[in-house]
């Protein structure tokens, strides 16, 4: 627990390069359902979020995933989008998403990763 919050404060002042992350490597695509759109959109609208056109409003959440050896999640940590609620949010429903979701690797070492949620609505 100490090491994985020593992690998360030293990524906190280095700048992830998410380019050079590799995706997520899940079993199954993850389903975002309505009500997680629906969280997202009241909560874009109460704090005022930035948002994105999209034939409606959609926002979209950027993640990286520490993978440790043997494939559990360690953390997963937002790329900032000036919205703290949906950041937290979209770290932990990736978090669940990627638990027991992921595809066997052939690295045995914590590795990594990077996804993307993206939250729809009219």
């Amino acid at each position: 627990m100490i090491a994985a919050l020593a992690l998360v404060m030293a990524l906190q002042n280095a700048p992830i390069d998410w380019e050079s992350l590799a995706p997520l490597p899940y079993r199954a695509p993850p389903v975002v359902t309505g009500e997680m759109q629906a969280f997202v959109q009241r909560e874009v609208a109460a704090r005022k979020c930035p948002v994105a056109p999209a034939g409606g409003q959609s926002v979209t959440i950027d993640v990286a995933v520490l993978v440790d050896a043997s494939d559990g999640i360690r953390t997963s940590i937002p790329r900032a989008i000036q919205c703290p609620t949906v950041e937290q949010y979209a770290a932990a429903l990736v978090a669940g998403f990627a638990r027991n979701n992921l595809l066997p690797r052939t690295t045995p070492s914590e590795q990594w990763y990077k996804t993307s949620l993206t939250f729809t609505w009219k």
